[in-house]
């Protein structure tokens, strides 16, 4: 089992705010015992830095790089201009934790994540990286472990059993909602 030795998989974020939402993508990693190395890199503080990264993760043997950034989020596709690797970006809703007055309004990015996600998935023609929904680390976690299973046959026995408990969950839930009604069902499960 190589993949929960060493690192394979390079977790990274344009800053310390943004580890909330990567986190989802860690998660899974580790419920798959799949080793990661997680960085904080910023494509714009940052920039040598981010091109010293990319030589460390070719050095390291990674097969992919999860790459997080909010607001203009050009992290993904810098690592990507910087590699051969494999990159999955995270665009995430920038959230503005910084402003003393937290309104529902004032707390959030302006354009609801989508600044991100376009800045992410409208790569110039050659220099593609892969996307997946504003705050989705989790599906990056598991699209990390569908490109590992490749060289892994049991991590492709991991992913089948984790698609077989999902479905369980839903017919298991969908008993529960038919039994109690939708009103009963729906209070007991968001109080």
């Amino acid at each position: 089992m190589t993949y929960s030795k060493k690192p394979l998989v390079g977790i990274i974020m344009g800053s310390s705010s943004d580890s909330r939402i990567m986190k989802g993508a860690a998660e899974i990693l580790d419920e798959f015992k799949v080793k990661h190395e997680d960085q904080i890199i910023s494509a714009h503080r940052t920039p040598a830095r981010l091109a010293e990264y990319a030589q460390h993760a070719e050095k390291m043997g990674f097969d992919i790089i999860i790459a997080g950034a909010g607001g203009a989020a050009h992290l993904p596709g810098m690592i990507a201009s910087h590699t051969v690797i494999p990159v999955i970006g995270v665009p995430i809703l920038v959230y503005n934790d910084k402003h003393h007055k937290k309104t529902d309004t004032e707390k959030f990015s302006a354009f609801g994540g989508l600044d991100s996600l376009l800045s992410i998935t409208e790569m110039p023609s050659g220099s593609p990286v892969v996307a997946v929904g504003v705050n989705k680390a989790g599906n990056a976690g598991i699209y990390a472990m569908k490109v590992l299973a490749n060289k892994f046959p049991e991590l492709k026995n991991k992913l089948k059993q984790h698609k077989s408990n999902q479905h369980e969950s839903v017919v298991k839930e969908s008993e529960m909602m038919k039994k109690q009604g939708l009103s009963s069902f729906a209070k007991k499960k968001f109080k």
